[in-house]
């Protein structure tokens, strides 16, 4: 299993790096309560059993973790919260996904407007972002604490779609649909990963001048900072040329 491109090495660096820092607890809570939705039971409920892991692991108290699935099960009758995802164009015709949740959509798209336009950015109505990305599981091993043929011989066997290795970390892809089965099965022979998620891979990358890719990085940095954007992706990388 192979594949690569220069844009995955760009991303799943990021994510290694990101693997080792936890989020904000407020993005981990509404993580926790847009996934209590579906079901406030984790052992019916993958996608909360994920996020609740990951709050778990920046040391999110568990009466904390508790106050945010009843959130979303409703059993507070507190304000519901949306879970919305908008598409973008950036400098250099960069497409961007936002993936958020809020309980005041908007307050939330006014906010989104101005950091876009800010930057250069503008709201795409059209609905072709989406397009230019596909779902994917990812699942992230660094490279010093497993091998690529052991992630490789597990991935074979549980059927993941590609594996890749990214300088100082080994990347497994998956379907959405498998990919809750795959990392605990990972997880079940002693191989942990360093981070694991459902995530958007963009299908073109688009190459970008050093300027466009500095003000697309001011961009970025403010949407993550934004407390109701849980995700943001972008199909971009820097040209070779600048």
């Amino acid at each position: 299993m192979s594949g690569h491109n220069r844009w995955s090495t760009i991303k799943h660096k990021k994510a290694a790096a990101d693997a080792k820092k936890s989020k904000g607890w407020t993005k981990l809570i509404k993580e926790v309560t847009v996934a209590a939705r579906g079901s406030g039971d984790p052992g019916s409920n993958p996608r909360l059993r994920t996020a609740m892991d990951k709050a778990r692991a920046a040391n999110v108290p568990n009466d904390t973790i508790d106050r945010a699935i009843k959130k979303g099960t409703g059993e507070l009758g507190a304000d519901v919260v949306e879970e919305l995802v908008y598409q973008a164009y950036g400098p250099g015709g960069v497409a961007i996904v936002i993936e958020l949740a809020t309980d005041n959509r908007n307050r939330t798209a006014s906010e989104l407007r101005k950091l876009l336009e800010r930057q250069n950015a503008k709201i795409d109505s059209s609905g072709s972002v989406l397009h230019k990305f596909k779902k994917r599981g990812q699942i992230i091993f660094e490279a010093d604490k497993v091998t690529e043929d052991a992630v490789t011989e597990v991935a074979l066997e549980l059927g993941a779609d590609d594996v890749r290795a990214e300088g100082e970390v080994i990347v497994v892809l998956t379907e959405p649909s498998s990919f809750h089965e795959i990392r605990e099965a990972f997880e079940k022979k002693g191989m942990k990963p360093a981070d694991a998620e459902v995530t958007m891979l963009p299908e073109l990358v688009v190459s970008v001048s050093a300027k466009d890719d500095e003000q697309l990085t001011k961009l970025i940095n403010a949407l993550e900072e934004h407390d109701d954007v849980l995700n943001v992706y972008s199909n971009h990388e820097l040209s070779d040329a600048a």
